[in-house]
């Protein structure tokens, strides 16, 4: 039995979010579903967590401040300068206190998937990847590539997002969270360190 009323979930997130931000919420959460396919990761945990990633994407940037200060919620330099990036941890905690979903790993995928993180768990690399991926999606360079290596090797697909993500916001088109660089080298090192050991990289 499933414990998540994804049809009661979607009308509140369509009554959350703007018209665009909703079709890429639905676009995320069918792209996770068909991830955890491809990757045998439990599909009701990848599609809530895509179904809520941006559930505070559309709060005001002032009233995300607002309320990371009444609940306690770290806010670091560089998110105090771009507040936008302030959605992932306030989305996790919403998640959590307005829409009832306690599995700490749903909660931990909906607070990386803008940054990402070293170590992520599957069902993180997956609404990572998602977000990146959906069909909505038109403007990040390479991603008729990405896409298809979402298929093949999630590891890699991540260390790739990375790599494009940072290359556009290095090159002034947004603030980086110091997270996505640590992630970045993570995934960088892993590959480049079981290359040289003959292994490919599937986990």
């Amino acid at each position: 039995m499933a414990e998540y009323n994804l049809i009661k979930l979607q009308k509140k997130m369509k009554k959350e979010l703007d018209s665009a931000r909703y079709q890429h919420t639905l676009g995320v959460m069918y792209t996770a579903a068909s991830l955890a396919m491809c990757y045998g990761a439990d599909l009701e945990q990848a599609m809530v967590a895509g179904l809520l990633h941006d559930c505070a994407k559309c709060i005001p940037n002032d009233k995300k401040i607002r309320m990371c200060k009444e609940h306690g919620i770290e806010i670091s330099k560089v998110e105090l300068d771009a507040p936008y990036l302030l959605h992932s941890k306030l989305g996790a905690y919403l998640a959590k206190e307005k829409y009832g979903v306690k599995d700490p790993e749903i909660i931990s995928a909906i607070q990386w998937h803008t940054t990402g993180r070293p170590n992520m768990t599957t069902l993180e690399k997956i609404i990572f990847t998602a977000d990146y991926i959906e069909p909505g999606r038109y403007k990040a360079e390479n991603l008729p590539q990405v896409r298809k290596l979402a298929y093949h090797d999630l590891n890699l697909t991540v260390c790739r997002i990375l790599e494009d993500t940072l290359h556009y916001l290095d090159s002034g088109h947004g603030e980086i969270d110091p997270m996505s660089r640590s992630a970045f080298r993570y995934y960088h090192n892993l590959f480049f360190e079981t290359e040289d050991k003959g292994n490919s990289l599937t986990t």
